[in-house]
């Protein structure tokens, strides 16, 4: 199986540029195609949050004709610049958007059971799952002991050693972690959120950060670099999942890089 994972896509309308510089339209026009012209297809693409910028309608709407491209599945986890009424209402494409709550749904139609989670918090750019939606996970985990599970939500759990996004991480990263450890057949823990890839143990698994689709943040691992974004190639994470290797992670670049070519 393999999983295709966007992140932070930022979505503007056609023309709408981020900081001047930056257009959110014409990069998820790239990504769309780069998943497209992948070989092998994903099974599944996964968008882990921050779908829109600014939290518009006529975005939601937008982004759902941009999504509606892609030949497999979506499935989506707002992030904390998304409103969750609005993604419900223009993600009902996708199948699987609870009629009410918290976005989190599983998906078991799969080899690996695919787990989303809802961290949105309002009013804060931090996030938060809440006792209530902790003690489901630990429900639907325990329901399927032996399934290779992945879980996907947009706040990281961990700390990344980048402050600023540190400040505004998973607030009860704990709670998850303490459930996550209980069950073994989860297999991957993957969030979005800093804008880069990012790699650590977690709860006795793995956990990773997707690239953004928009613009990504600087690598700023020392206190005194400020809050800045940079121009680096956007990306997407592809999880594949084998009998033998469990799930295994590839940073996919979104860009024109020349060949393939042969070493001879």
């Amino acid at each position: 199986m393999l999983i295709a994972q966007l992140s932070d896509l930022h979505y503007r309308l056609e023309g709408d540029r981020l900081f001047g510089q930056v257009d959110p339209h014409r990069a998820l026009a790239a990504a769309i195609e780069h998943v497209r012209g992948l070989n092998p297809q994903p099974d599944v693409v996964i968008l882990s949050g921050d779908l829109v910028n600014d939290g518009g309608a006529e975005e939601y709407a937008g982004l759902a004709r941009m999504l509606r491209r892609l030949p497999m599945p979506v499935y989506a986890v707002p992030g904390n610049h998304d409103r969750r009424e609005l993604t419900r209402e223009h993600l009902a494409f996708t199948g699987v958007m609870p009629a009410d709550g918290p976005l989190r749904f599983v998906v078991d139609d799969y080899p690996v059971r695919l787990i989303c989670l809802d961290s949105l918090a309002k009013g804060v750019h931090s996030g938060r799952l809440g006792a209530e939606q902790i003690d489901w996970l630990n429900c639907e985990l325990a329901a399927a002991p032996d399934r290779p599970t992945a879980i996907f939500l947009h706040h990281p759990p961990f700390r990344t050693g980048i402050g600023f996004m540190d400040e505004i991480m998973l607030e009860d990263a704990p709670a998850l972690a303490e459930v996550v450890a209980r069950h073994p057949q989860v297999g991957l823990v993957a969030a979005g959120h800093v804008h880069r890839v990012i790699q650590t143990r977690f709860a006795g698994t793995l956990a990773v950060t997707a690239p953004a689709t928009s613009h990504q943040v600087v690598l700023a691992l020392s206190p005194d670099i400020p809050v800045a974004w940079v121009g680096e190639p956007a990306g997407c994470l592809l999880h594949l999942w084998t009998q033998d290797a469990g799930i295994v992670s590839h940073l996919s670049p979104v860009g024109d890089f020349g060949g393939p070519q042969s070493f001879g």
